[in-house]
């Protein structure tokens, strides 16, 4: 998990803390299958703690409602589970409702070996970005064993961070 200096994911970070600096934004983010990686990242340059204030790493569905607000019904056999569009949208607004960040990202899927079905396979991640009025989610269907589908999602999260704060 620890990334060079020279890395993708840290040249990202440094990027974003870059725009965040600059707009006076403060970032918080909530993790599923990247187990606060994107959290990591961030604070893994110094002064972040000028840009970012919390990461929630809620593994469980249960820790989800408890630390994010997800509507319980979003895990109810008649909705759509902890994999989807509803689910990061909310744990977005339950990140800036529980911080003092006015930006967020969130990030749920399935990292595998196992997990997946015909409907999500593993690979599957959603991921979502909330600023102001500004919501945006988006499903990624990415390869490889679970460290690389966790290593995209980190970099497909901080990507779309990149770009909603432009």
């Amino acid at each position: 998990m620890s990334e060079s200096l020279t890395s993708p994911i840290s040249l990202l970070v440094r990027q974003l803390a870059d725009k965040l600096l600059a707009k006076k934004l403060i970032i918080s983010t909530a993790e599923s299958c990247t187990g606060g990686w994107i959290s990591q990242s961030l604070t893994a340059l110094a002064g972040s703690s000028v840009w970012f204030d919390s990461g929630f790493v809620t593994y469980s569905n249960e820790a989800k409602q408890r630390l994010l607000n997800v509507p319980p019904a979003l895990f109810s056999i008649d909705g759509p589970g902890a994999v989807s569009e509803a689910v990061v949208l909310a744990m977005t607004a339950g990140a800036i409702h529980g911080s003092r960040a006015n930006l967020a990202v969130a990030v749920s899927g399935i990292a595998g070996p196992d997990g997946g079905t015909e409907e999500k396979p593993v690979g599957t991640v959603w991921i979502a970005w909330q600023w102001e009025d500004k919501s945006l989610a988006r499903c990624f269907y990415f390869s490889g064993d679970r460290e690389s589908v966790r290593h995209a999602a980190v970099l497909a999260a901080l990507e779309g961070c990149l770009l909603l704060v432009d």
